[in-house]
């Protein structure tokens, strides 16, 4: 089966999602604000999921129409192959949203994509009443500028959910977003990573399976696992894929550090569970202190900022002592994401490079400093 798919991102990241499909050798890759477009079969869909370090999840694109009416809507969802997709017991839910379009009451536009919906499975399975007690197949909608989307969300958690956080510290940089600042500082299997700030140790983590090229989604499943369609075979083959790329040999290591002690508790017991831990190693400090151990580094960090201490004023006294501490010098590269726009002023230098990126809904700066 040859599908169209779409993978939604946090903005900013949209760059990196197409990339990293590429890679996998989807086809037709596109991207937009917020999502990129691609095309593949269920091995691309499998790979997708357990691979994709950025995207939010991966969504199969059932059409895309336009509507003004909810006629226009209603006749659009209903003509499409349900049954194909749904079985007479499976459960399917209704959301989406809609942005400067005719047909801007989400509510109505869910009551009526699932009605349509509804009549469709009616006329293919010859029933006028769906328990809806079978897998989950969320039906996901977008409307922007009338243009209708009509999707089926594959993954069910979102694909930032790589299983290893069951708990963290207070306001943690999403598991996405961390691999992204990886990324961005071109962190390599022969580094040496450093986390001042490490909270729950979602960077270390995500780093530490980049290096080591461990898949981020290599040991959860993913909602699709029960709809049937898709053949175990490729779910397999998939994964034997993702253990056979694992590197054993690198030369990785990473340190963390952080005044809490709940936190560095916290970070160890994340990366014993996604087997990561022996990469890791942990102490008590205030970042102020960090003095690091290792000739050459990269740095990336989350500091603590206003929203989250409800200080200002503290947040930029971090920002000054970190500017003193993190010296510019040969083999050195420090990564800052922090939604302060009076940064660079308060850390004492300008960055060589700075990329806008969302922490959630809060936008923020990457600012990166390597000569």
């Amino acid at each position: 089966m040859y599908l169209r798919m779409v993978a939604p991102c946090l903005l900013g990241l949209e760059s990196l999602v197409a990339d990293e499909l590429k890679f996998m050798e989807a086809q037709n890759v596109s991207a937009q604000n917020g999502r990129v477009f691609f095309e593949g079969d269920e091995n691309i869909l499998c790979r997708a999921n357990i691979n994709s370090r950025y995207a939010e999840r991966i969504l199969i694109v059932l059409d895309t129409f336009n509507a003004v009416t909810f006629e226009e809507l209603f006749q659009g969802v209903k003509s499409l192959p349900w049954s194909e997709f749904i079985g007479s017991a499976d459960t399917f839910p209704v959301k989406g949203y809609s942005i400067n379009s005719e047909l801007h009451s989400v509510p109505d536009c869910q009551k009526i994509i699932k009605k349509a919906v509804v009549e469709s499975l009616k006329a293919d399975y010859n029933t006028s009443w769906f328990e809806e007690t079978g897998p989950v197949h969320q039906i996901q909608f977008s409307i922007m500028k009338n243009q209708v989307t009509i999707m089926l969300d594959t993954s069910g958690r979102g694909l930032h959910k790589r299983g290893y956080r069951p708990e963290s510290n207070d306001a943690p940089i999403r598991e996405t977003l961390a691999a992204a600042l990886c990324n961005l500082s071109r962190l390599r299997h022969y580094h040496t990573l450093y986390d001042p700030c490490c909270g729950s140790g979602t960077i270390l983590i995500e780093g530490a399976m980049m290096a080591n090229n461990i898949a981020p989604g290599i040991n959860r499943n993913f909602e699709c696992d029960r709809w049937g369609f898709i053949p175990e075979s490729a779910w397999i083959s998939e994964r034997e894929r993702c253990h056979d790329l694992i590197k054993t040999d690198t030369d990785f290591t990473a340190f963390g550090s952080d005044i809490d002690p709940h936190a560095l508790e916290l970070t160890m017991n994340n990366a014993k569970r996604i087997k990561v831990d022996r990469f890791i190693h942990l102490e008590q400090r205030d970042v102020r202190l960090f003095t690091p151990t290792t000739e050459k580094g990269t740095l990336i960090t989350n500091p603590p900022y206003g929203e989250r201490m409800l200080d200002i004023k503290k947040a930029e006294e971090l920002y000054k002592s970190m500017g003193e501490s993190f010296v510019s010098k040969y083999g050195w590269s420090y990564g800052i994401i922090s939604p302060d726009e009076e940064f660079e002023k308060v850390f004492g230098r300008k960055a060589d490079k700075r990329r806008k990126l969302y922490n959630g809904m809060i936008k923020c700066q990457y600012y990166m400093y390597f000569k």
